[in-house]
């Protein structure tokens, strides 16, 4: 697999720590190059997929507009700290958990719930910005716009 040269250092991890578990945690071995190409070798099919997938997790970036499972790790005064895709965290503004008025999220929610959240962007510090109001809590299926507006009336 190729991944781009900035991640290089969060695979190895600080003295090869986060590499070393992969290789642990997989029982495949691992070999990355300067230039980001990384080779992944096991007699074990499914050695392959989990170190794959183990870095995939480290280097994927999640995509704008794309729905998520989350879960709530912290309540806030302003809103809800989720944590989705791996090891992201992003912030549910009070106003994006639901179409009305709340006096604080733990009206709705409690630490551990799991929640579905779309990932609306970032703000101009890079933070996440999520969304829990336009996907449908039951599904995870993301609500049509014309269904929100008559929601709102």
């Amino acid at each position: 697999m190729q991944i781009p040269t900035d991640k290089i250092r969060e695979v190895i991890g600080s003295g090869g720590k986060v590499i070393r578990e992969i290789v642990e945690v997989s029982g495949a071995k691992v070999d990355i190059n300067d230039d980001g190409v990384i080779k992944i070798a096991s007699s074990n099919g499914d050695a392959i997929q989990k170190a794959y997938d183990m870095i995939y997790s480290i280097v994927a970036e999640p995509e704008e507009g794309k729905v998520y499972k989350g879960k709530v790790v912290k309540l806030v005064d302003f809103g809800a700290f989720v944590n989705f895709f791996g090891k992201r965290d992003g912030l549910v503004h009070v106003s994006q958990i639901e179409n009305r008025r709340l006096n604080h999220p733990s009206d709705v929610l409690k630490e551990g719930q799991e929640v579905w959240v779309k990932l609306l962007g970032f703000d101009d510090r890079g933070k996440v910005r999520l969304s829990m109001k336009v996907v449908d809590q039951e599904t995870g299926v993301e609500i049509p716009k014309e269904e929100k507006a008559d929601a709102e009336e």
